[in-house]
């Protein structure tokens, strides 16, 4: 789904690329976490993560909490894509199968709907083999009159 707001194609992919660099740089958490945003577009965002020792819980297998993170990050940067400062606001997570140290997730975010100022958002987390970690769906809100990149002008 294109935001009525983008003149084109390239104008909306441009905004986001714009969008996606600004909010990374400020990103704290995401570089804590090794996470990567691999690719960003209006409405979508794919972004991975590679399962580390200090993510594992006592089962040996990444804490779910994790994967939530990296879903919900992909969230983020696919409803800031058309630089509107959007927020989340609730998401549920649906745990598949396990990950394990050294596996590579991906996450990968579209666009459901947006109307208004509220959006709905699915993510799906895989590992490198293919295998479904799990099932994100997220609603957001955007903030009226804020933009995600202030100097960017959409």
């Amino acid at each position: 789904m294109t935001h009525p707001a983008a003149k084109s194609t390239e104008q909306a992919q441009h905004i986001a690329e714009v969008v996606r660099a600004g909010m990374y740089a400020n990103d704290r958490a995401i570089h804590a976490l090794g996470i990567a945003i691999t690719s960003i577009g209006p409405g979508t965002a794919t972004v991975t993560m590679t399962v580390r020792a200090d993510m594992l819980n006592g089962f040996a297998i990444i804490h779910g909490g994790l994967v939530a993170t990296l879903a919900d990050t992909a969230f983020a940067y696919a409803c800031n894509a058309y630089n509107e400062m959007t927020v989340a606001s609730g998401f549920s997570m649906d745990l598949m199968a396990p990950a394990h140290e050294g596996d590579v997730l991906t996450a990968v975010a579209a666009e459901v709907q947006l109307a208004g100022r509220t959006g709905v958002y699915d993510v799906t987390v895989h590992k490198q083999d293919g295998t479904l970690v799990g099932v994100f769906r997220g609603r957001s809100y955007r903030m009226k009159g804020r933009k995600t990149v202030p100097h960017l002008t959409t």
